[in-house]
């Protein structure tokens, strides 16, 4: 190796550690937690290095890295010490180029939608309130919550700190929301303490169309129960006992791996963000997949009922678009939601529309092209009022849209395609709301999936 045709240079063992190097790459070693001599700390660099001496090959590579403040982007030669006819097993390292830079830096509305997404994720009671913080809408599934579910199920149009213990709190209430965002409360019946979210919406006073209101708790809850016999009818329970006890903790680690992929936390080499990213997609689809099984039960058991109130479509689609629009924004994908101002009457269950178009729209997502557009429309027909939503993605032929709504049906897609229940789940939900779920494709133009429910006025 010439040492001249380098800027600086560095050696390692046979154990791949780095035993000697010059500035910068001593530096940037140092500043990724190594030392020197030790285990080599920039990711790329120490896997090139194991190749090249197992290969007994000279290898140039471009190497990336983050120092901690900097971008790093160098192109370095490493010469296995055989090569050089040297007794040394190791490597020599050489640099050809280095260049440095400032991360981009995350724009406040998207580290802001991150943490509301993250949020969302782990709270385990959802209601909908109005602008004055009135409950028009609640649902949990957790078992500690449920007499604080029946007191606003059974008294909305209150507002929901009359519910509930604001920690701290001697004010008359509601204090203005954003005193309220991120408050420590307390709720009768729970063992565990709780933190209050207000999600704005309406733009462009925020909260001037209501807020979300997510409760996430500290811990999560474990029932701990003498183990009971099941008979035969009971294995279909599988879901609904599972779930309180393994959503809370992947939830968890799916919002921890986001927090750590989006750099919430600190700067981070772009390697260690890409695996954050395996696990944030891993421990959603597992996430999927314990919803999709407890949703599965609920609308085969017979005593299912929807419960339907006035809604706007208009709202819940728009909605739904705002939740999914930084994952159509990864694969550079349009949503092309409702304008403002429209409105589009019906009669349906809120929390159950919301679940639908969700899963429309997100199977768009995940089956439509890079660069495309993926449209929501409105309309009705007198005595229903429909929400479409169409992509450009393959579509099917006549033999897959006549099965694509069946049990565990994913038309041959294999990966981290769903658990093939959602279109099954999503169409007996809109038949429990007195309306139908609907598809209409011609190969190789997209296709278009219509929920239906009973107008509004």
């Amino acid at each position: 190796m010439e040492e001249q045709s380098y800027i600086a240079r560095g050696r390692t063992d046979a154990q791949d550690r780095l035993v000697a190097a010059d500035d910068p790459l001593a530096t940037l070693q140092r500043r990724c937690g190594g030392e020197i001599p030790g285990t080599i700390a920039i990711p790329e660099l120490r896997e090139q290095v194991r190749k090249a001496r197992r290969t007994n090959l000279r290898l140039g590579r471009t190497i990336h890295a983050f120092d901690g403040s900097e971008r790093i982007k160098s192109w370095m030669e490493i010469v296995p010490a055989d090569e050089q006819s040297d007794t040394n097993t190791g490597c020599s390292i050489g640099i050809v180029t280095w260049q440095a830079s400032e991360p981009p830096a995350e724009r406040d509305d998207d580290a802001a939608a991150r943490r509301d997404a993250i949020d969302d994720a782990l709270a385990e009671l959802h209601a909908r309130l109005g602008p004055d913080q009135r409950v028009l809408t609640v649902h949990t599934e957790a078992e500690d919550l449920q007499p604080l579910y029946t007191r606003m199920s059974e008294n909305l149009g209150k507002v929901w700190t009359d519910f509930v213990h604001i920690e701290g709190s001697q004010h008359a209430q509601p204090l203005h929301w954003r005193l309220l965002d991120q408050a420590r409360v307390m709720v009768d019946g729970s063992p565990r303490n709780w933190t209050a979210r207000l999600i704005p919406i309406g733009a462009p006073t925020p909260g001037s169309q209501g807020f979300e209101l997510y409760l996430i708790a500290n811990r999560a809850w474990v029932q701990r129960t003498q183990r009971r016999d099941r008979r035969a009818e009971d294995s279909a329970s599988i879901g609904r006992d599972l779930t309180p006890i393994l959503r809370q903790p992947i939830a968890r680690i799916v919002a921890n791996a986001e927090t750590i992929r989006s750099r919430l936390a600190g700067p981070l080499g772009d390697e260690y963000s890409d695996y954050a990213r395996d696990i944030v997609n891993a421990g959603q689809h597992l996430l999927s997949l314990v919803d999709d099984l407890t949703d599965l039960e609920v609308v085969e058991s017979d005593s299912f009922r929807a419960a339907p109130d006035p809604i706007d479509l208009a709202d819940v689609a728009q909605r739904a678009a705002g939740i999914l629009a930084v994952r159509a924004q990864e694969k550079r994908i349009t949503i092309a939601a409702p304008p403002t101002g429209t409105s589009q009457p019906a009669t349906a269950e809120f929390r159950r529309v919301l679940q639908v178009l969700l899963n429309l729209i997100g199977n768009a997502i995940r089956y439509s092209p890079e660069g495309s557009t993926i449209t929501v429309s409105l309309g009705s027909d007198g005595s229903r009022a429909h929400v479409s939503v169409r992509d450009e993605g393959p579509g099917l032929d006549e033999q897959a849209q006549r099965i694509v709504f069946n049990k565990f049906e994913r038309l041959g897609r294999s990966g981290s395609g769903g658990s093939g229940l959602g279109l099954y789940i999503s169409k007996r939900l809109a038949q429990a709301m007195g309306g139908d779920l609907t598809i209409d494709s011609t190969p190789g133009e997209g296709a278009t999936f219509t929920l239906s429910v009973p107008a509004g006025h």
